[in-house]
């Protein structure tokens, strides 16, 4: 573990490598486990604001779970998340016509109508937040569904701060990503 600014850092984010494929795993993060994506206190009100204009690109089935649950929830931990369909993906997954799991709040921010990606949990994934009062923890979450991920990360040799680099910057600045990159040069000496 390392710090920058009030962040404390897994080594294993630079570590290990990490390059998401979907041909392979079929977007199963967004499908699988027991818990919507982790959402931030401000991302509540974006999902919120935004559900009229991202509602078109849902399935029923996501559409009905939200209407149903809300466009956010209050998961077991106390903490903010996305709603399920039955209890397995979250209702904004949308799939290909090849079955792959995509995310319908970022289709409607590719096609324009938002000018919100999606949760930032989503965009750093695998990297993985949690707030504590005095420090940010930035982690790994490993997940066994990911292995096609670290193997085609291995591959590329692409590390997994680098794969997230963007959300990274989005989550906290060019000066912090900046930082890790200088840790990492030190750490591959």
């Amino acid at each position: 573990m390392f710090q920058i600014g009030k962040t404390i850092v897994s080594e294993e984010i630079l570590q290990n490598d990490f390059v998401c494929n979907l041909n392979a795993c079929k977007g199963a993060c967004c499908v699988g486990g027991e818990y919507g994506a982790p959402l931030e206190d401000s991302e509540t009100d974006k999902l919120l604001n935004i559900y009229d204009k991202v509602k078109p690109f849902l399935r029923p089935e996501g559409i009905a779970a939200i209407e149903e649950h809300g466009t956010f929830v209050k998961g077991e931990d106390g903490e903010w998340e996305t709603p399920l369909v039955n209890n397995n993906e979250c209702a904004y997954v949308i799939f290909t016509a090849k079955g792959v799991a995509k995310c319908g709040l970022e289709a409607a921010y590719e096609a324009g109508v938002t000018k919100w990606k999606k949760p930032i949990s989503c965009y750093l994934y695998p990297v993985r937040t949690r707030e504590y009062s005095e420090f940010t923890a930035v982690n790994y979450h490993k997940w066994e569904i990911c292995d096609p991920a670290c193997a085609l990360g291995e591959e590329l040799k692409v590390p997994i701060y680098k794969f997230v680099k963007d959300a990274l910057i989005k989550k906290f600045g060019k000066a912090w990503y900046q930082e890790l990159e200088e840790v990492a040069a030190e750490n591959s000496k």
